[in-house]
């Protein structure tokens, strides 16, 4: 969004961030990272590609809403005056 800050998490799933790249790290890489590397990393992650997420996630959400916009007619229409018809 324009003129907004990027993608920023509550302090509760922050710190739950933190402690999944902690476990990551000790996981998959050659040493544990403590909380400062660890936030700067989720930092980066958020700064750098929260944006694409983002833009993704408005994107699949508009062409949810337009695939419903599009079939409004087909559920909210009733034909009017429908008694004489096919008589």
């Amino acid at each position: 969004m324009r003129g907004k800050p990027g993608v920023t998490l509550p302090d509760d799933a922050k710190k739950r961030a933190i402690a999944s790249l902690q476990r990551y790290a000790a996981d998959n890489l050659e040493e544990p990272i403590g909380d400062l590397k660890a936030d700067l990393l989720l930092q980066f992650v958020l700064e750098e590609l929260g944006p694409t997420i983002y833009n993704q996630a408005i994107a699949d959400a508009r062409t949810f809403f337009e695939e419903r916009a599009a079939d409004l007619d087909g559920i909210c229409y009733h034909a009017e005056f429908p008694y004489w018809v096919g008589k």
